[in-house]
């Protein structure tokens, strides 16, 4: 996560009333941070996820997200709690649909969970048609 997402994010949570609840910004290399909460035990009741879709960090790593998102979610799907209430997955991708964002969340994070899984197309509406502009997917697994 970039600094810049993260201030904006922090205003949006102010905005919608959430200032003063303890969530934890992250700016940090997303796999590695997972696999240091694994190592330290650590644990989450919820997970908002919005990986990019393509990126390259400092070291000229590459990220893809339709060719590293499974992984990702095998490991964030052992740092939720055995209370956690949901995780959510963003992707504003065009190789990554609905379905087969569903199909991920549920072979990973649902796979030994009660609750269910869901997901939906992300769109901008379009005053002037009455429709809406496809935008990316969104998949939920929630108890």
């Amino acid at each position: 996560a970039s600094k810049g997402m993260v201030a904006w994010a922090r205003e949006n949570a102010a905005l919608s009333g959430l200032g003063d609840k303890p969530i934890r910004w992250i700016v940090d290399d997303c796999k590695k941070f997972v696999e240091r909460e694994i190592r330290r035990g650590n644990r989450y009741d919820g997970i908002l996820m919005d990986p990019p879709s393509y990126g390259r960090g400092p070291g000229g790593e590459v990220w893809k997200l339709e060719e590293q998102i499974y992984e990702l979610l095998e490991l964030t799907a052992q740092v939720l709690s055995d209370d956690a209430l949901f995780f959510l997955l963003n992707s504003y991708t065009t190789g990554l649909p609905a379905s087969v964002m569903e199909y991920l969340l549920g072979v990973t994070v649902g796979r030994g969970r009660d609750g269910r899984v869901w997901a939906s197309e992300i769109g901008l509406p379009v005053t002037a048609s009455g429709f809406s502009l496809p935008c990316g997917s969104t998949a939920v697994w929630e108890r």
